[in-house]
C-alpha cells in the first residue's frame, strides 16, 4: 500500500485514495461522507467505492483506518451508515471507538433529511 496516498477532501466529503505523486490522478477509490454537530461533532461516512481494476489491494480497509485516524487527530467521533466502514469497525475494535445510540441516530436523521448527503 505503499503506493497509495489517501486525502481528506473535507470541502468536497470525500476520503480519496490516489496514487502517490500523482496529485491529479484518478481516484483508486473514496469514501463518501458528511459531518454532523449534534449531539457531538463526527464524521458520518455513507459509502465506499473502490474501482473494480484495484479491488483486492487494501484500499476500503486502509481508507476506513484513515477517516478513524482523522477523527482521532481531530477528537470527533465517527458514525458509520456506511456498510463497508460499519464491518470494519466491527472488525477493529481498537482503531474504532464505537459510536453512541443518540449519534448513530443523529445522523441517521441528517441522512434522511438530506439524501444529497449520499
Amino acid at each position: 500500500m505503499s503506493d497509495i496516498e489517501i486525502r481528506d477532501e473535507r470541502d468536497k466529503g470525500l476520503l480519496v485514495a490516489r496514487t502517490v505523486g500523482e496529485p491529479e490522478s484518478a481516484a483508486l477509490g473514496y469514501i463518501q461522507y458528511f459531518v454532523v454537530d449534534a449531539p457531538e461533532r463526527a464524521l458520518v461516512p455513507v459509502h465506499t467505492v473502490v474501482e473494480p481494476e484495484h479491488e483486492g489491494r487494501g484500499i476500503a480497509g486502509s481508507m476506513a483506518r484513515e477517516l478513524y485516524a482523522i477523527a482521532a487527530r481531530e477528537g470527533i467521533a465517527v458514525a458509520p451508515l456506511c456498510p463497508f466502514v460499519a464491518q470494519w469497525a466491527a472488525r477493529h475494535p481498537g482503531e474504532a471507538p464505537v459510536a453512541p445510540p443518540e449519534l448513530m441516530d443523529a445522523a441517521g436523521r441528517a441522512l434522511a433529511d438530506d439524501p444529497a448527503k449520499w
